[in-house]
């Protein structure tokens, strides 16, 4: 008899083409919706057919919720032979495995031999159903009635038919079936209670929350160029764009993305650019234009390893310096990095609202790992930020680039006023005429940089996770590994240790050096060289004792973390 009563760790794997993003929406919403702990991250292939793709699903209580990657298998669901043998190095003691019957029969404790295909030919004439076939399997053996499935299904498919609705729901109830009996003749027992009350959270990818945030920030104009990881923002804003009143520009190329951006942010627009680090290289003199017309613009850049094309599916936070650096000269920027989806929200608002009021570029760095993760989320946890409009009427007279002590001159956009709104990316006056006058260089250039003093008081300050205060090491993460962090600490449970995850990772509110005194300081990261690390001792003047980097293409597992942080526990 097996029993499992804490999280369960759940992985389907197959080819592209195969349905399991259909098997990953199902399983989160019926589950979610029984009142389980759900979380979902997945890995695939650069390819539109074939490879190997899989996507793990985490079972747990509501009032334990998981939030990171784990390596541990309970349950693989292989629909076909190559999945078996991409997952195989996962594959543990523990690992039930339902698949075909293949060489890798013997593969873990327990392997049960599943009749996909021959289940969806019977119930549906091809093997298209054995993804359905595969939703059953799972339910049954975790014990979850079948109606949340079947409304999924109807739903799911309704478009192509009643036909089809009928054949897909045949296929899952066989499958149910079989894995009901399975259960019971293998011995597994799902101990797991469900709980009340969180059928109306919302489930969210980070791509979806940072559209979400966007819209709630009042962007009304998007131009980019598509490049994964950071279509999806793109295609968020396009689907609710009429709705929204979102003017949606697909640019030619990356540099005409941009500079449509800053030509509808001159008019009076929130606007937006998304792309990869590879689109975003396009970007840069646009990104430095932005600096010297001081004309606000966010920057959405999903992140992939490089360098050139690398590895265009899988994750990496090794962009941070080429948002930090970018452009050519020196000017004001802020960089932002959500780990959760309600951080998303809060973080795009902010970022529109600091680009507006500052007038200058933001960035959001999230990477594919972030963006395709799924999890719950209580609307009411998302504070909504008020959108200020941060232009004047302008007046005869009026000076685009006015000399003013906190280093922000009244932003005016033509046609609202008598004033003639005049920008120049060449060094100008305070009417924006050219000049090469040094006095007037000097004064524009220290206008500018007054406001980083500002920004810096008002950053985001990091989250405090777990024994923080108390500790003597302080572990600290940014972006995406907030979830895996968090778990690992609390499964280490050492006082010796505490976390410190930022959200805002430039520039950095001088507070958080005070926090950080007296303490050892280790960063993790998703990089080859540290480049977050680096920035905390630039801006703060702190020695980072240890880097975790990893630069593989995957996210940290919390079992691997956990690993490195035993010998400071």
């Amino acid at each position: 008899m097996s029993h499992y009563s804490k999280d369960i760790s759940i992985v389907v794997g197959g080819a592209a083409g195969q349905g399991i993003q259909t098997v990953e929406a199902a399983l989160m919403r019926i589950l979610k919706d029984a009142g389980y702990g759900v979380f979902a991250c997945k890995e695939y292939m650069s390819r539109v057919r074939g490879g190997s793709n899989s996507v793990e699903i985490r079972l747990s209580s509501n009032k334990e919720p998981r939030k990171a990657y784990v390596r541990r298998i309970d349950f693989l669901f292989a629909l076909d032979a190559p999945a078996l043998e991409h997952l195989r190095w996962r594959i543990g003691e523990g690992t039930t495995v339902f698949a075909e019957k293949t060489d890798g029969e013997n593969v873990g404790r327990r392997f049960v031999n599943t009749p996909l295909i021959r289940f969806a030919t019977e119930a549906g004439g091809s093997p298209l159903y054995a993804n359905s076939v595969a939703l059953g399997v799972i339910l049954g053996v975790l014990g979850v009635a079948s109606e949340g499935a079947e409304t999924f299904l109807k739903k799911a498919f309704t478009r192509k038919g009643d036909d089809i609705v009928a054949k897909n729901i045949t296929a899952l109830m066989m499958g149910y079936d079989f894995g009901r009996h399975t259960a019971y003749a293998e011995g597994i027992e799902v101990l797991l209670s469900p709980e009340e009350g969180r059928k109306d959270d919302l489930l969210l990818d980070g791509t979806t929350a940072l559209g979400i945030g966007a819209l709630a920030a009042g962007c009304d104009f998007i131009s980019s160029y598509p490049m994964s990881p950071g279509t999806g923002v793109l295609a968020f804003l396009a689907q609710h764009s009429k709705r929204c009143e979102v003017v949606v520009d697909q640019a030619e190329d990356e540099i005409s993305a941009i500079n449509a951006g800053l030509g509808a942010s001159y008019a009076g627009a929130r606007a937006l650019v998304t792309t990869s680090g590879g689109g975003f290289d396009l970007m840069q003199e646009g990104v430095s234009l932005s600096g010297m017309i001081e004309t606000p613009i966010v920057i959405h850049i999903g992140q992939r390893p490089g360098p050139a094309t690398g590895l265009p599916t899988r994750t990496e936070q090794g962009d941070l310096n080429l948002a930090l650096y970018a452009g050519h000269g020196e000017f004001v920027r802020a960089i932002y990095a959500p780990g959760t989806p309600a951080e998303a929200i809060a973080v795009m608002e902010r970022a529109f609202d600091v680009a507006d009021e500052y007038q200058i570029p933001t960035f959001v760095l999230s990477d594919q790992y972030f963006l395709d993760a799924i999890e719950p989320i209580d609307v009411t946890d998302v504070p909504r930020l008020p959108v200020k409009r941060h232009i004047v009427k302008t007046e005869s007279g009026y000076l685009r680039y006015a000399l003013t002590k906190d280093g922000l001159s009244p932003r005016g956009v033509p046609g609202y006023g008598e004033g003639l709104v005049c920008v120049d990316s060449d060094e100008h006056d305070e009417s924006g005429h050219i000049t090469e006058s040094f006095e007037t260089r000097r004064a524009m250039m220290d206008k500018r940089f007054r406001r980083l003093e500002t920004l810096r008081e008002k950053a985001m300050m990091p989250n405090e996770l777990d024994n923080f205060k108390e500790s003597e090491t302080a572990v600290v993460s940014w972006g995406s590994n907030g979830g895996v962090l968090e778990e690992s600490l609390g499964k280490l449970g050492s006082k010796r240790l505490g976390g410190l995850h930022f959200a805002q990772v430039f520039p950095i509110n001088p507070e958080v050096k005070r926090r950080l005194e007296g303490k050892k300081i280790v960063v993790v990261e998703n990089n080859h060289v540290g480049q977050f690390a680096d920035l905390l001792s630039r801006e703060l003047g702190v020695t980072v004792s240890r880097h975790i980097l990893k630069s593989t293409g995957e996210p940290f597992c919390v079992e691997e973390l956990m690993e490195e942080l035993k010998s400071e526990a």
